[in-house]
């Protein structure tokens, strides 16, 4: 044995490719997603639940995504739900049952639960809507949650109340008194709430046996994927770097971790195993529900991009507040997640504009601010200092190349690049996989 030398350090292994939301989400991951999807042998996803809404279109079908990874539609390809990722059942099948309409097929042969990610009960998800009514009562203003109860969940989870996958598939007379003491904690809280525990019960007996042919310890399958032979592993991000519980705009946020932090614990990997980390970044900023937005623009501007963009929520069907780029944003997203690249998406819908401005800094008090800040009073009060740029005035649609864009739209893009200090790979111009352009 030799004495007093370091052991060297484990370099080994598949490295993952990730893909983040880098505003407040509804960028067009599931486009991005889509694209490395085709080559890869894994995607997974680490944290949210069906409150993600991923719409993906291929050979003119278009498929809606909640908690199944994108991935799934990939026929060579296995899709992970990570431990990290809250799970109701009954959304999980309804969901896969749309789309095996559409053609998805086998999908139970390609899917992998971990066994320790937590169930999202059907009274978390009234709980959810009662909270938020709560809110309006109490504030005047709820959080615009999507109730699918992944809040209520996240809260068992932290409480340690919560039940898993894990608890569901072994003693089910103990998980049952379980899930009773769980039902009773919120009714407690919440008299009006109604649970007909038996009727879940006997409901979840039957989804227990329908997902446990999924069900792994997902904790050695990733690290048999990752030291196994070569393999391209992805992991879809749900939600966006806005949204983060840490480092969003609290409240108005979600109750996980859609930053790259959440991949590591999501899923139960090293953080020596990332790989490269994508931002996907629309070519304007939208945002659903309430809380302070810089960039908003409620004129016509913004009324533009809502009806130009289709700004509607996937999973809530609620018009998203639109407005100019905001790189403080992005720069913010970029400080915690280190993003190796960005996808530029819906560049074509600023197509008709004359003039684009993009927001480039804060003042607060008339003074630059270098950070972004964490109370959303403040957030309110920041000034922002736009730079304006020509607008191309033609459609970019057709576009497949860089030389194929108009310059102004070429600036537009190396301004974003240059201001933030990432590079930009793809670039969209529509809906299709082709209108994906690749520039590196």
């Amino acid at each position: 044995i030799m004495s007093g030398v370091k052991r060297p350090r484990n370099d080994t292994g598949n490295k993952l490719t990730v893909v983040l939301g880098a505003q407040w989400g509804d960028e067009g991951k599931g486009k991005v997603v889509d694209l490395l999807a085709t080559e890869s042998d894994i995607i997974c996803r680490c944290q949210g639940g069906n409150n993600a809404g991923h719409t993906v279109v291929v050979d003119g079908k278009e498929y809606d995504f909640h908690l199944l990874p994108s991935g799934i539609i990939n026929s060579k390809a296995l899709s992970v739900i990570g431990n990290g990722v809250v799970i109701h059942l009954p959304g999980l099948f309804e969901e896969a049952e749309k789309n095996e309409k559409k053609g998805l097929k086998d999908w139970e042969k390609r899917l992998i639960i971990s066994d320790r990610a937590h169930i999202v009960f059907d009274f978390h998800q009234a709980v959810d809507g009662l909270q938020e009514v709560q809110r309006q009562a109490q504030e005047g203003k709820n959080i615009g949650t999507t109730k699918k109860g992944i809040g209520p969940t996240y809260s068992s989870k932290a409480s340690r109340t919560g039940l898993r996958i894990c608890d569901l598939l072994a003693d089910f007379k103990d998980f049952s008194m379980r899930f009773k003491n769980l039902a009773q904690q919120y009714q407690a809280m919440f008299p009006t709430l109604e649970v007909d525990v038996d009727g879940q019960l006997k409901k979840l007996k039957e989804y227990a046996e329908r997902i446990r042919p999924m069900v792994r310890d997902g904790i050695y399958f990733m690290y048999d994927a990752i030291n196994g032979p070569p393999k391209k592993i992805l992991v879809e991000g749900a939600n966006a770097a806005l949204l983060d519980i840490d480092f969003g705009t609290y409240p108005f946020v979600t109750s996980s971790n859609c930053t790259v932090g959440g991949v590591c614990t999501g899923l139960g990997i090293p953080p020596l195993n990332i790989g490269d980390v994508y931002g996907v970044v629309k070519a304007y900023t939208t945002r659903v529900g309430i809380g302070a937005f810089p960039t908003e623009q409620l004129n016509e501007v913004g009324e533009l991009l809502q009806t130009r963009g289709h700004e509607v929520g996937v999973t809530t069907g609620r018009k998203r507040r639109c407005g100019w780029l905001d790189l403080v944003i992005l720069r913010y997203a970029n400080m915690i997640n280190g993003f190796t690249a960005f996808a530029l998406t819906k560049l074509d819908i600023l197509d008709v504009m004359d003039e684009i401005k993009v927001g480039v800094s804060y003042k607060l008090n008339g003074k630059k601010i270098p950070y972004f800040p964490a109370n959303m009073d403040v957030l309110q009060k920041v000034e922002v200092e736009y730079e304006k740029l020509p607008g191309w005035k033609s459609d970019t649609s057709a576009c497949r190349k860089w030389e194929d864009l108009p310059v102004k739209a070429q600036n537009y893009i190396r301004f974003v690049e240059i201001h933030v200090g990432v590079p930009i790979k793809w670039v969209g111009v529509g809906k299709a996989r082709e209108s994906m352009i690749q520039m590196f």
